[in-house]
């Protein structure tokens, strides 16, 4: 039996085969996944002519470290920014602890020059929270931070990194990004964002991650790729191709060359809308 996932709620249906899968499209963007058949979601209407129009999104993407959302969201980014939304990747540190034999303020610098050089790969815009590499603290002051931070940029959709990884920093941020999300959605001056988690070097690095969705980036390898390299103090060309497998088999998944794969939190309402016919 497979789940079904449409506007939030998890259903049973009949196996289908991968090839069965339907387009969700989230900004206009398909995200692959067992939903609802022929559905446009948030942002996205008809125009008198039969085409659609997709209104511009903010779309936030938050990683434990400069380089994670390059990793697990790079593909989606560069698809994201190619067709006109605005995209600003949130960083929770600056990598202070990240080259051996360098000072904490020396590392930072050349991270922070990194990701700044991803993000205009991405045609995105980099935003730094304060916490420091390896000693990431959730408590009530970093939660006002991370919620003040978000309802400033106003996303439509946010993504963050899953809960049960292996490296402290990211469960960090997905606690951060959790409770500001929640806090956004209680908000009455704030809109109802939609809530994806993403993977890093998964059985590597994520771990129990079964995707709800996916996107095909396969047309997006190279900016993807050159995102990451970008952060060369990391030794891209050792953890790259860790990354390319996994984009290979969730491709394989979701019968496309690579992807990049998600889940749609249960209490993420899409709003998604039937078009006409």
């Amino acid at each position: 039996m497979r789940r079904k996932v449409t506007s939030g709620y998890t259903n049973i249906r009949t196996t289908r085969s991968r090839r069965e899968f339907i387009n969700e499209t989230v900004g206009g963007i398909a995200f692959l996944g067992v939903t609802g058949g022929g559905i446009l979601t948030k942002g996205a209407k008809e125009n008198i002519s039969g085409k659609t129009d997709v209104k511009k999104l903010k779309i936030v993407v938050t990683g434990g470290h400069p380089g994670d959302p390059e990793y697990g969201c790079g593909g989606t980014i560069a698809k994201y920014t190619g067709m006109g939304h605005e995209v600003v990747l949130l960083y929770l540190n600056r990598g202070e602890a990240g080259i051996y034999g360098k000072s904490a303020k020396e590392a930072s610098n050349i991270r922070t020059a990194e990701a700044v050089q991803a993000c205009e790969i991405l045609k995105a815009r980099a935003v730094f929270a304060t916490q420091i590499d390896g000693q990431s603290v959730v408590d009530a002051t970093r939660y006002k931070e991370f919620y003040e931070i978000m309802a400033e940029e106003q996303p439509d959709i946010i993504f963050t990194q899953w809960p049960i990884d292996n490296h402290p920093d990211h469960r960090a941020l997905s606690t951060l990004v959790y409770n500001a999300w929640i806090q956004l959605k209680e908000s009455k001056s704030s809109g109802q964002p939609i809530l994806y988690y993403y993977e890093v070097s998964n059985g590597e690095d994520t771990l129990m991650f079964s995707p709800t969705n996916y996107v095909d980036i396969t047309g997006q390898e190279s900016p993807k790729q050159k995102a990451c390299f970008a952060h060369a103090s990391q030794t891209p060309e050792k953890f790259y191709p860790l990354q390319e497998q996994v984009s290979r088999f969730r491709g394989l998944e979701c019968g496309c060359k690579l992807a990049e794969s998600f889940i749609l939190h249960v209490q993420s309402h899409t709003g998604l809308i039937l078009p006409n016919r």
